[in-house]
């Protein structure tokens, strides 16, 4: 892992994983989360499929609201790179339904705004 200043703001870092499989912003590249931490990929979002994960890096939160989603009314808040500042899906806050408090403490992230970076090395690049 390292870090990097992010040219925005002095008090805010980049956090990557070299070598550890990965999702990434689309629009900037910053790494999200690990794939390790993926739970499901059933998931909707906004703008089409998502991706439900136990963590993310690299994100700002925004402000907590009441949304009513597919599943009932959740308290949310959106989700946005550290890096550029694009909205990549939401935080689950609360859930009112008992059957959907798995989801609290979780981010739901759009897979349209993520880039699957897998790590992978050539057997020569290693030296083998």
């Amino acid at each position: 892992m390292s870090s990097t200043t992010n040219s925005d703001t002095k008090t805010q870092v980049i956090q990557t994983y070299d070598g550890h499989p990965s999702y990434s912003c689309a629009k900037c590249s910053a790494v999200i989360a690990l794939q390790d931490e993926l739970i499901s990929k059933s998931f909707s979002g906004r703008d089409g499929r998502g991706y439900l994960m136990y963590s993310a890096t690299n994100v700002k939160l925004g402000k907590k609201e009441d949304r009513p989603l597919l599943t009932g009314v959740h308290t949310v808040a959106d989700v946005h790179c550290l890096g550029c500042n694009d909205r990549l899906g939401w935080y689950y806050h609360k859930a009112s339904d008992y059957s959907q408090k798995y989801k609290e403490g979780k981010y739901l992230l759009e897979r349209e705004k993520l880039i699957k970076e897998n790590s992978w090395t050539l057997d020569s690049e290693e030296g083998v």
